[in-house]
């Protein structure tokens, strides 16, 4: 995940750039408002170092209006850490929330790093995990509100994001949390063959028979047909594998996406993962489209996709270039992790190849 840190003081600029040190699980990105006593000449919109503390991160001077820059980090998908006041970070994001379902993650650090507060997306966004960890690595104390985590109760959207699901219908969170608070145990029936460790689920839930004989609060399946339930998840069933030219543009490789999924039946809410070689890691038209879509972007070394067994579309012009004869098919399969077949095999359109997989998808109740 990228997490764009702002700061509005020489403290909390330096607090920033502890931040951007200690938190390796993300790709920090700092910025500030804090001018100080940097040289009037200097451009605004460069990226600068406030003072001689500071050399080891490049932070960016904010110019525009700060509710204009939380607008611009949003609409990326960037998680964004703001430290400073609460109020800061409530009126700049305001005028851009969406729903709990697709809205980033937000939180607020005070510039002492004494405490650290998620303040929006604390369960499908991952901002009460990002403040625990955060909080671990830099000193400060995670301060968490969701009824379900300070009541220690099983959190039905923290389950369908560990476990590569996605949720039907919003309004199921609540009636299905509101009975898990005030102590009613919840019924969930998972699809035959796709529940990994059944006795370990938590004390406020039982596993239902499935199909369900009786009507249930979850059902946790792929298959389309009406099921009695009060709330379904379905799984993310899909890896996309893809390569591309160097220096593609974002909206092309969102444009030949879209395209090619729609071709094969697939909503972009069953994508599981974008999947890629590992000299791709860095591409911005593929970090970008993943960023925007939510869908996470995992590369392998080329020796690794190499060991793929399959029969594939391969080229050799491709294996000069990145030492495996083909990515798209190759990395879809990787993604997968516990298997997968092709459904559709390599296509290539200007510069662009992708290849799509169905995984074999199982949930669980640990948090592994």
């Amino acid at each position: 995940m990228r997490l764009s840190v702002i700061s509005f003081t020489q403290k909390g600029a330096e607090l920033s750039e502890r931040t951007a040190m200690l938190a390796e699980l993300y790709d920090v990105s700092l910025f500030t408002k804090y001018s100080g006593s940097m040289d009037a000449s200097l451009s605004m919109d460069a990226s600068l170092s406030m003072d001689a503390s500071l050399q080891k991160a490049e932070i960016t001077f904010v110019k525009e209006r700060i509710g204009e820059w939380a607008g611009e980090q949003l609409a990326k998908r960037n998680g964004i850490l703001f430290i400073g006041a609460c109020g800061i970070a409530v009126r700049a994001i305001a005028p851009y929330l969406t729903d709990k379902l697709h809205d980033s993650p937000v939180l607020v650090m005070d510039e002492l790093g004494n405490y650290i507060i998620p303040i929006l997306s604390g369960h499908m966004g991952g901002a009460n995990e990002i403040a625990v960890y955060l909080g671990r690595q830099l000193g400060a104390v995670p301060v968490i509100t969701t009824a379900t985590d300070v009541n220690r109760k099983f959190a039905v959207d923290v389950f369908a994001r560990r476990n590569g699901l996605y949720i039907t219908d919003k309004s199921g969170i609540a009636r299905v949390s509101s009975k898990v608070l005030t102590g009613e145990r919840i019924a969930i029936s998972v699809e035959t063959g796709h529940l990994k460790e059944a006795g370990q689920a938590p004390p406020e839930v039982c596993i239902a028979a499935y199909p369900p004989q009786q009507p249930v609060d979850i059902i946790i399946t792929a298959e389309t047909e009406e099921l009695p339930a009060a709330f379904c998840l379905r799984p993310k069933e899909y890896v996309i594998g893809i390569g591309c030219r160097k220096g593609k543009a974002q909206e092309e490789i969102e444009e030949f996406i879209y395209n090619t999924i729609k071709q094969v039946g697939i909503r972009i809410e069953q994508v599981y993962a974008l999947a890629s070689v590992a000299q791709k890691s860095r591409e911005a038209g593929l970090l970008g489209f993943s960023q925007k879509a939510a869908i996470p972007f995992v590369t392998y070394p080329a020796e690794e996709l190499e060991k793929i067994p399959g029969s594939f579309h391969e080229s050799e012009f491709v294996k000069k270039t990145v030492g495996v004869a083909n990515v798209c098919e190759r990395a879809a399969l990787a993604a997968c992790v516990t298997g997968g077949i092709l459904v559709l095999d390599k296509k290539a359109e200007n510069g662009m190849t992708i290849a799509i997989a169905k995984r074999e998808w199982r949930v669980a109740f640990d948090e592994e």
